[in-house]
């Protein structure tokens, strides 16, 4: 199985990159010549929608860029293996968790890129999410970005080249990567075994995004959740049921944040307190010279410099990370959300094209029925805007933001 065989519906990109990986893999230690790498850079920047699999396409290239094979990119040597599964020593990935990422994790990024590589080609240093750069961090990033190493290879990834800094994605070259279409993310999901009328609804509802089609068409939770936030615009009868619906929805997408992070917070914090000694007693010593504590004597915690320090940093981290989850959440409700309103209006306007929401074709054409053309664009956009302020103002009280578009969703 190829590397490239994961990005569905992206030939053009994947001759782009094949295409680069032949041409790195005749570029030597001692063979760097400007010739043999025309089709080569030090810097790239993957950009397309959420689904379209920037990161997926960035790991794929960084395989191939240290696949032992020819033609690059065979997905079975040590090279291709280890980078696929994050274990290669040559590959630094940052992935930021938290609402931005910092200067601190960019710098150490930097000094990562200085070095050369130990058992592949290339240093590959991969950095999902660039969107959310600080201008500091982007700043520390440039200055690798215009002074690369011989063999190292930065790989961005972001929504759009507009959500980078200029100066930034002005040194990379951009691989634009688009949705597959949802014939081809059923195809893949019927692969997996995947019964063929749930594959087809999931790659529909979700729009081509193969990761949340997946999610969808084989995790119960998934479907209840989704099932819930397109009941929503049926519930908006009164303030009080607008206010109710803006509760659910945020009440879910906390649930969902705790699911995912109170497991991994607990054990970070308590392997963070081992390594600091945090917890120890002075009577806990084993030494062979310390005598023993006198009867009844009282054990004195150990203090450690900085240990204070240490666990605030790891809490605020922490918190970013839920804050995270909790907005991702929301923005999938309000896609699915999104998808629904258009159903109506393809109804209303009786345009020749799939619903996105097949399943919910009663409640959509009772909408449809009861409502204007021109009442349901102003509601899209109501919930499109509300994605939008969330996204740019992740500091924002999710649930203010979200009682204003229930509001907003049943005055119309």
């Amino acid at each position: 199985m190829s590397v490239w065989d994961v990005l569905i519906g992206q030939a053009p990109v994947v001759e782009i990159l094949a295409g680069a990986a032949s041409a790195a893999a005749g570029v030597t230690a001692t063979d760097a010549r400007p010739a043999a790498r025309a089709s080569m850079t030090h810097s790239w920047l993957f950009t397309g929608p959420a689904g379209a699999g920037r990161s997926m396409a960035a790991r794929a290239f960084a395989a191939a860029l240290n696949c032992k094979n020819s033609p690059p990119g065979c997905g079975e040597c040590n090279g291709c293996h280890t980078v696929l599964t994050d274990t290669a020593a040559d590959l630094r990935t940052v992935r930021p968790e938290g609402l931005s990422l910092g200067v601190k994790d960019i710098r150490e990024l930097v000094r990562d890129a200085a070095s050369a590589p130990t058992s592949g080609r290339w240093r590959v240093l991969l950095l999902e999410d660039a969107d959310r750069l600080t201008d500091q961090a982007a700043n520390a990033l440039l200055k690798a970005l215009e002074e690369p190493a011989t063999r190292s290879v930065f790989l961005l990834c972001a929504p759009s080249v507009d959500d980078v800094l200029p100066t930034v994605r002005s040194r990379c070259r951009v691989v634009a990567l688009r949705l597959p279409t949802p014939a081809q993310v059923a195809g893949m999901l019927e692969h997996d075994g995947v019964d063929p009328a749930q594959a087809r609804l999931a790659a529909q509802a979700t729009m081509g995004d193969a990761d949340r089609a997946r999610a969808l068409a084989t995790d119960e939770a998934t479907r209840l959740r989704r099932a819930e936030v397109l009941r929503l615009p049926t519930r908006l009868q009164r303030t009080g049921d607008c206010l109710a619906a803006a509760a659910d929805l945020v009440a879910a997408a906390n649930a969902d944040a705790e699911a995912a992070n109170t497991t991994r917070d607990d054990a970070e914090t308590d392997a963070l307190k081992t390594a600091l000694g945090v917890g120890a007693t002075s009577a806990g010593t084993t030494a062979k010279r310390a005598r023993a504590p006198k009867p009844g004597a009282k054990a004195r915690a150990l203090t450690v410099r900085g240990a204070a320090g240490a666990l605030k940093e790891l809490e605020k981290t922490q918190k970013s990370r839920g804050r995270r989850t909790v907005l991702d959440s929301l923005d999938r409700a309000l896609l699915d959300l999104a998808g629904w309103y258009r159903d109506v209006l393809v109804r209303q306007l009786g345009a020749p094209v799939e619903a996105i929401h097949p399943d919910h074709g009663v409640a959509v054409a009772e909408e449809a029925r009861t409502s204007t053309p021109e009442q349901t664009l102003r509601r899209l956009e109501a919930v499109l805007r509300c994605r939008r302020t969330l996204a740019a103002n992740p500091g924002l009280v999710p649930l203010l933001t979200v009682e204003a578009l229930t509001l907003d969703l049943r005055t119309g």
